[in-house]
């Protein structure tokens, strides 16, 4: 018995063998979830970055709340003291502790609220970065 040698046909060449369809719905959706995951990644990233400006700021704010307070405090105290001071007025004794402390409680809702400005809100690169992921998997774009 001879054997043909079958493997040599005329024509073929070197190349890969075409996917199928199959495999080509499993690439994209293994490409699309890795986008999403790298998205979501990226939200995560910028969001906490914001909450810990924000959490700066509300320290800012309740150290302009202890301030306040502290202010009042102080007034309470200025009160008892100032009987007992003769070279001012009482009315002057109160307010001027109450003017400094509550300088300094607006000076520092000032600097609060500047930096509390500066937080976004919002994961900007993210909305970016998914918007041009959408405007290239839509087809004619």
């Amino acid at each position: 018995m001879s054997t043909i040698n079958r493997s040599t046909s005329v024509g073929t060449t070197d190349r890969t063998p075409e996917r199928t369809l199959g495999q080509l719905v499993v690439d994209a959706t293994s490409d699309l979830s890795s986008i999403v995951r790298s998205e979501i990644t990226l939200a995560k990233t910028e969001i906490s970055a914001d909450a810990k400006v924000a959490g700066k700021c509300a320290g800012m704010f309740g150290g302009a709340g202890l301030f306040g307070f502290l202010g009042l405090v102080l007034l309470l105290f200025a009160a008892v003291y100032g009987l007992f001071a003769a070279s001012l007025p009482v009315w002057l004794s109160f307010l001027i502790v109450a003017v400094v402390l509550f300088v300094l409680a607006g000076v520092l809702a000032l600097v609060g609220r500047k930096a509390m400005s500066k937080v976004k809100g919002r994961p900007e690169r993210t909305i970016a970065t998914t918007q041009e992921t959408i405007a290239a998997i839509k087809p004619g774009h």
